[in-house]
């Protein structure tokens, strides 16, 4: 039994329910074939206890529609209506792509243009993160639907394979700054204090700073390339298809995958970064290690590292959400592929920067 009606003067509803999959469209169509339109203006169809459908179960559900809207019937979903239905009608036509621009306009058109696109992006944006927050639910009470061998793969490429770099540009960012720093202070006599420098600025901004940055302009672009690759060879219609959840095999894995990957990468050039503030103040300085741990101690706050740290995750789930939004968006071409990933490269930087200004005058206000 795939169907269940309910009618009454003006509407007929209809539950779909079950699985609804290729193997059973002969009685799928004998259902649907003998279901009465007759005698209501209005067809709801309630896709709540819809376990799956895949593309010729919704091919079938389809024309069933396009009967409906024939005989006058104002057709519409209690629920969210199956994707498969959208991928059918561009297919057949029916989503037209946008209209080519002039390559010459006026500016205040161009203005316009610029305002609408920016405003329709930020509400795509929103509901990106609606879709990947409703998918992230729903998943949480089924630990196999969180595919752990895929997070586990976006762990290795995006943490493990980035240790040496990140561990190289922490090293020689913070030997640059002591650098700076000592010069500075030995006009003053305070040499001293490039410890307390480096200790506070690897361990609140410059470890995990660097370490985002780095991560988004290795990983982020890695995920949007990725995806837009899988858009334009049609791989996520495939998925659709075969019923299956673009969000929850793709996008929620990486996401996972950054937020775990972030916080140890960032512990991991806190310990390089200040391994190299050692370096240079035992041999620019004459400081000897003890010393420089002393120093080091005295100069951490008990809320120093976990200041830096918290970033960390937010961090990731920013850097993992941009590359996949963007992925999501590629259509139509190569050139598309190649500036969505840019796109997302450069978003997603300008977003751990905001993050970290906003984080920072948080962490003021809390008088951390």
């Amino acid at each position: 039994m795939y169907l269940e009606s309910h009618r009454t003067p003006q509407a007929l509803e209809l539950d779909l329910i079950g699985r609804w999959r290729a193997a059973g469209i002969p009685d799928l169509e004998r259902e649907l074939a003998t279901t009465d339109l007759g005698g209501v203006r209005e067809l709801i169809l309630g896709t709540r206890r819809l376990a799956q459908i895949d593309l010729s179960a919704c091919l079938s559900l389809h024309n069933f529609l396009e009967r409906a809207r024939d005989q006058g019937l104002t057709v519409r979903f209690d629920g969210d209506p199956p994707e498969q239905l959208g991928l059918i009608g561009q297919c057949r036509g029916a989503a037209p792509g946008p209209p080519a621009h002039p390559a010459h306009e006026e500016p205040v058109t161009a203005l316009g243009r610029l305002v609408v696109g920016s405003w329709d992006d930020t509400l795509r944006g929103l509901a990106f993160i609606g879709r990947v927050a409703c998918t992230a639910a729903s998943v949480l009470g089924s630990p196999r639907r969180l595919r752990p061998a895929a997070v586990a793969r976006h762990v290795y490429e995006a943490g493990i394979a980035a240790i040496p770099i990140v561990s190289l540009i922490a090293f020689l960012i913070t030997v640059i700054i002591a650098y700076i720093g000592a010069q500075q202070l030995s006009h003053f006599g305070a040499e001293l204090f490039v410890v307390d420098l480096v200790t506070i600025g690897v361990l609140r901004e410059l470890a995990v700073l660097l370490t985002a940055i780095i991560i988004a302009g290795r990983s982020g672009s890695a995920f949007a390339a990725e995806i837009g690759s899988m858009n334009l060879n049609s791989e996520l219609d495939a998925l659709r298809a075969i019923g299956a959840e673009p969000f929850e095999m793709l996008v929620l894995p990486r996401i996972l995958g950054l937020i775990i990957v972030l916080p140890l990468l960032t512990v991991i050039a806190d310990a390089v970064g200040l391994a190299g503030g050692a370096l240079l103040a035992r041999y620019l300085l004459g400081i000897p290690l003890p010393q420089y741990l002393t120093r080091m101690h005295d100069a951490i706050a008990p809320t120093t590292f976990w200041v830096g740290l918290i970033k960390a995750p937010v961090f990731g789930l920013l850097i993992a959400a941009a590359g996949t939004y963007r992925g999501m968006q590629v259509h139509g071409s190569a050139r598309e592929l190649g500036r969505l990933t840019t796109v997302a490269v450069v978003q997603a930087i300008f977003v751990v920067l905001l993050a970290d200004a906003l984080f920072a005058v948080l962490f003021m206000e809390m008088d951390m």
